[in-house]
């Protein structure tokens, strides 16, 4: 394998470092939106879950802002046709994404219940629909997405949006969600006085979401044999110059395990996928939290790990015609793109992940309903 498949097999590993970030903090952030009302009966106690969560979700947003400059600058091809073809899911989370700093900075603007009521229920669905989205978009790219590329290369999407909500896709946006709620739940735990009711409560939750994320993941495993895989037939090879135009692809029942066929190890992966949600289940039950959140985090690694080694080295399928389907081989930028966007990545992802270990470090304790109630900056 040449250097220039070694870099873009690493720019693959690197993005799945950034989306399982990405859900990891961001989703963390969401899954309390999503249960804030239920964790939260009193509006005393909503404030209180977030505060908890005030002053890291905004900084979190950084996992957003490096997913898709890594999308762009790596595989600009992919970032060019998904985002043509996702239009109205774009938007859907655009308009979701908006309304949620909303809620954080004017929900406690106004005593009104009514108020506040309805920035609650805003924040509910800004946290629950992008992590829906964000697993149905994965579970899209199994059926394949409909596009192909005119002989200039232009992208034509020949779908609509209630395609993207098939079954599989739902599954998995269910699964997203789960996870996400569970990493909420956890969160709170982390940060609400320990034995309280809201801590009672997000522990159930916990529990739960973490249970449901089991069962969804062992259904995906065995719903995504019978759907049928992409299997390069001819092309290029890796490594070599090329556009989706010179390849031949052919769809193979069960063509999306073939890897972990191949290669025995990598059942390691879901592997750790299962065994850091079941981790959550007895961490929350004995009442550590932390555990639980990093077990909660492994389990965000095995499922987007065991996603991302099934669809190798495949990055968007087509099911229009599976030949011009993108690849890591030919999506990607140049060689001396791919070289100085990895300088800029060694420098920058440590740099992020250094500042927002600091921030939790700093900024760890637990927020009571007394400081809240006393203290009207809060949010």
């Amino acid at each position: 394998m040449g250097l220039y498949a070694v870099a873009q097999v690493i720019w693959w590993l690197l993005l799945g470092v950034l989306l399982t970030g990405l859900a990891v903090m961001v989703g963390m952030d969401m899954g309390v939106g999503a249960i804030l009302r239920y964790v939260g009966r009193t509006d005393l106690e909503r404030r209180v879950a977030l505060n908890i969560i005030g002053p890291h979700w905004d900084g979190n947003q950084v996992w957003f802002v490096l997913g898709g400059g890594a999308i762009f600058a790596a595989f600009p091809l992919i970032y060019a046709t998904a985002f043509s073809g996702f239009y109205v899911v774009m938007l859907l989370l655009l308009w979701t994404m908006i309304v949620r700093p909303l809620g954080f900075e004017y929900r406690s603007k106004l005593a009104a219940p009514a108020w506040r009521s309805a920035w609650d229920w805003g924040l509910f669905v800004s946290g629950a629909i992008p992590m829906i989205v964000f697993g149905a978009a994965i579970g899209n790219l199994f059926h394949g997405v409909p596009f192909q590329f005119e002989w200039n290369l232009a992208s034509v999407y020949s779908g609509s949006f209630l395609a993207l909500l098939n079954p599989f896709a739902v599954m998995c946006g269910l699964l997203s969600l789960a996870l996400s709620v569970m990493m909420g739940a956890l969160t709170v735990m982390n940060g609400a006085d320990a034995e309280g009711m809201m801590w009672r409560r997000a522990r159930g939750m916990a529990r739960i979401a973490a249970i449901a994320g089991i069962v969804l993941f062992a259904i995906g495993g065995f719903w995504v044999h019978a759907i049928p895989g992409y299997q390069i037939v001819s092309g290029p090879g890796a490594g070599m110059a090329q556009t989706p135009l010179q390849q031949v692809v052919h769809t193979v029942d069960g063509g999306w395990l073939s890897n972990f066929s191949a290669h025995g190890a990598l059942w390691l992966i879901p592997a750790v996928g299962f065994l850091g949600m079941l981790g959550a289940v007895f961490a929350a039950q004995a009442g550590r939290s932390h555990l639980g959140w990093w077990s909660g985090a492994l389990a965000w690694l095995g499922v987007i790990g065991t996603a991302g080694v099934a669809l190798f080295p495949f990055l968007l399928p087509s099911s229009s015609n599976p030949s011009m389907s993108l690849t890591i081989w030919n999506a990607s930028s140049s060689r001396l793109t791919l070289a100085w966007m990895l300088g800029f990545a060694l420098v920058f992802v440590p740099l992020v992940l250094w500042y927002t270990s600091w921030a939790f470090w700093i900024m760890r304790g637990k927020v009571t309903a007394q400081h809240i109630a006393q203290n009207d900056h809060a949010y």
